[in-house]
C-alpha cells in the first residue's frame, strides 16, 4: 500500500520533463503546424479512507461540446491574473464543491501538452472529507479510485483509434464501469512513474 510519505516524496521529486498527448505519436506531432498553447491546470485530489488513499475523479457531463462523458480531474483554463495552482483550486471548488481551504497541496507534476492546444499543470493535493456539490453544467458524476490501483503498471494499457486521418495511440485504465484515457491517463502515468522511481 502506498503511504503518504512515499507519495509526498514522489511528487516532490520534481519534474523530469514534460508529458504530452503526443508521447506515443511523435510522427503526428511532427506534422503539426506551430500552435499557440493556452495554460490550464487540474487538481489531482487524494482523500484518505479506511481502505487507503483514494483519487477523486469526475465524469464530464454528456452534453458538453468537448470531452463529453470523459473521465477527468477537476480543472480548467488559467484565468488572467491567477496562478496555475489558484486555477486548479478554483476549478475544483466550482466543479465538485471542494473548497481550497480543505486541500493541503503537496506539489505539481510535469506540465502536460494536450491535443486541444493546452499546457496543463497537474497539482496533487490532499483533500479533507467534504460533501461533493456537483456543477451539473460540467460534471455528471464524482467518483473515487484507489491510488494503489492507479499506480499499478499492470492496470494500464495502450490502445489506439483513428484520429484526424492518423492512428493515434494513448494510455488507458479501466476501473469498473469507468474508462480513463488520454490526458488524464497520461498524467496518472507520470505520477505512477515517479512513485515507482521513489521505491
Amino acid at each position: 500500500m502506498i503511504t503518504l510519505d512515499h507519495l509526498t516524496r514522489a511528487v516532490k521529486a520534481g519534474p523530469s520533463g514534460g508529458s504530452s498527448d503526443y508521447d506515443l505519436n511523435p510522427t503526428i506531432k511532427a506534422a503539426l503546424p506551430v500552435r499557440s498553447l493556452r495554460p490550464a491546470a487540474v487538481l489531482i485530489p487524494l482523500i484518505e479512507r479506511q481502505s487507503g488513499w483514494q483519487v477523486i475523479l469526475t465524469k464530464r457531463a454528456s452534453h458538453l461540446k468537448h470531452h463529453a462523458g470523459q473521465v477527468s480531474f477537476p480543472g480548467g483554463k488559467v484565468e488572467a491574473g491567477e496562478t496555475a495552482e489558484a486555477a486548479a483550486l478554483r476549478e475544483a471548488e466550482e466543479e465538485i464543491g471542494l473548497p481550497a481551504s480543505a486541500v493541503q497541496m503537496i506539489g505539481s507534476l510535469n506540465v502536460h501538452e494536450t491535443v486541444t492546444n493546452f499546457t496543463v499543470t497537474p497539482f496533487v493535493g490532499l483533500a479533507s472529507d467534504f460533501r461533493p456539490v456537483i456543477d451539473t453544467g460540467e460534471v455528471e458524476e464524482v467518483f473515487e479510485v484507489p491510488l494503489d490501483f492507479l499506480m499499478a503498471a499492470k492496470n494500464m494499457s495502450i490502445q489506439g483509434r483513428n484520429w484526424q486521418g492518423h492512428r493515434r495511440q494513448y494510455y488507458t485504465i479501466a476501473y469498473g464501469p469507468y474508462y480513463i484515457w488520454g490526458a488524464t491517463a497520461r498524467m496518472i502515468k507520470v505520477l505512477a512513474d515517479r512513485v515507482a522511481q521513489c521505491g
